[in-house]
């Protein structure tokens, strides 16, 4: 699977979905959030990414654990219009909060790659909670629904949240990676848009052995090539949209700057 080798270098774009129907705040329904998907997908696609995250960031608050079964089943008919769209480009699938299920069953659906889960293991103070992983359930339910292929990008000192106990950064991707079972280990800043910290990402590449390592969060056309040389992958959103502003449509010109920037 190409997003588990280091090489070459994975760019990866978000298409954060407009409020979904049954959503806190008020969306444009069900068929404009597709139509804004597709949109930006391809923005992202023709511009030079490799591959999308496809995430429910419009569903803000988010549910603590399990969301709601219309969110997985509209996300679903999302992503598998995306992969119809864009064959041969990696897809993976975000529910947030922390729904690693839900993920889970939206990649089997849609047939995604990957699937990202902000907190596979140990525990986060969070705006939504005290959030608690669940590797073993979850892994199992990858196996149980026949999804073995979906690789897990698990985060590790999530952004917009903190360790409940904390531990050193090395110490809790080590246990990402060889207790949790995660293919990808991604490191944040401290929230949407904020960069990570370079230390942290040294120390997190040293941790994960042979698993990739990607940064997601922060990255920036004045900061593209340092990330390049430092990690192995980046998921790119706030910046690759109209005037850096999340609620705003994909710019295909930011993209293709993006691209090139990280090919540098």
């Amino acid at each position: 699977m190409p997003l588990l080798a280091r090489e070459p270098f994975c760019f990866l774009g978000v298409v954060h979905l407009l409020p979904l129907p049954g959503a806190p705040r008020a969306g444009p329904g069900l068929a404009a959030v597709l139509q804004r998907a597709l949109a930006d997908a391809t923005a992202l696609v023709e511009g030079g990414a490799a591959g999308l995250v496809v995430e429910n960031l419009g569903d803000a608050p988010f549910a603590k654990a399990a969301v709601d079964p219309h969110v997985t089943a509209m996300m679903a008919v999302i992503a598998a219009a995306i992969r119809d769209r864009h064959p041969a480009a990696l897809l993976g699938i975000n529910v947030l909060r922390n729904d690693a299920a839900a993920a889970l069953a939206v990649a089997a659906a849609a047939r995604a790659d990957f699937v990202r889960v902000n907190v596979l293991a140990g525990a986060v103070v969070a705006d939504q909670g005290v959030i608690e992983g669940n590797a073993h359930a979850w892994l199992r339910y990858r196996r149980e629904i026949g999804a073995e292929q979906v690789a897990i990008a698990a985060d590790v000192h999530v952004k917009h949240a903190r360790p409940l106990a904390p531990r050193p950064i090395a110490d809790d991707t080590a246990d990402l990676v060889h207790r949790a079972g995660a293919d990808v280990v991604i490191v944040t800043g401290r929230a949407t848009g904020g960069a990570a910290d370079p230390a942290d990402a040294e120390a997190v590449r040293s941790a994960a052995g042979t698993a990739p390592v990607w940064v997601g969060s922060g990255v920036t056309l004045d900061t593209a090539a340092a990330w390049r040389r430092r990690v192995d992958g980046a998921i790119v959103g706030t910046a690759l949209q109209r005037e850096g502003r999340l609620d705003a449509p994909v710019a295909a010109a930011r993209v293709q700057a993006m691209a090139r920037a990280l090919d540098d």
